[in-house]
């Protein structure tokens, strides 16, 4: 190193600065060079290249916001479905009340008719019963009747009409008498 800046200071202080003119010739020959292929060859490349992808970066964006509004259609799409869905549903619930009411009001008609059919039923049956108890308490106090007659006269009445007639106008005597508590038949 040190001979370097001796041969430096022998030669002079402006010429360790400056090169020599054949380097600077040869340098700037190199660089013209060297820009006349970048910019002949790799600059058209590099160009088209960012061309290419400014390109695809644009499809990028544009794809992107036709998706953002497809989703913004989706979704308003679903929110449409959605409100329908909502508005059957509502439907369908009323319909379904309207028919358990139906059903409820045609289950208490029948059920009301049943018990109208039974309660008739059963009238009819008191009624019969009630009449054949009649009946048969009307044929026990006419014996009753008779034989008391028998044992207060002191003899057998031989007639079997004379002592129907006897114990039927008795009895239509009595039951048209007024019965004692105010209740009258």
């Amino acid at each position: 190193m040190r001979q370097m800046l001796v041969a430096a200071e022998e030669a002079g202080g402006l010429a360790v600065v400056l090169p020599p003119l054949y380097e600077i010739f040869w340098s700037a020959l190199v660089l013209l060079v060297v820009l006349l292929v970048v910019g002949r060859y790799a600059l058209p490349r590099l160009y088209d290249t960012m061309d290419r992808r400014q390109a695809a970066i644009q499809e990028g964006l544009d794809a992107a916001a036709r998706a953002k509004a497809d989703q913004a259609a989706a979704a308003r799409e679903r929110d449409e479905i959605l409100r329908v869905a909502q508005a059957e549903a509502a439907e369908i619930r009323r319909q379904a009340a309207e028919d358990a009411k139906g059903i409820v009001a045609a289950a208490r008609t029948e059920a009301q008719a049943e018990a109208a059919r039974v309660l008739d039923n059963a009238q009819r049956q008191i009624l019969a019963e009630k009449q054949a108890a009649e009946i048969t308490l009307r044929s026990d106090v006419g014996l009753l009747a008779t034989e008391l007659a028998e044992k207060i006269v002191g003899e057998h009445l031989a007639d079997a009409g004379l002592t129907a007639r006897v114990v039927d106008r008795f009895l239509d005597d009595l039951e048209s008498q007024p019965v004692p508590g105010g209740a009258q038949r």
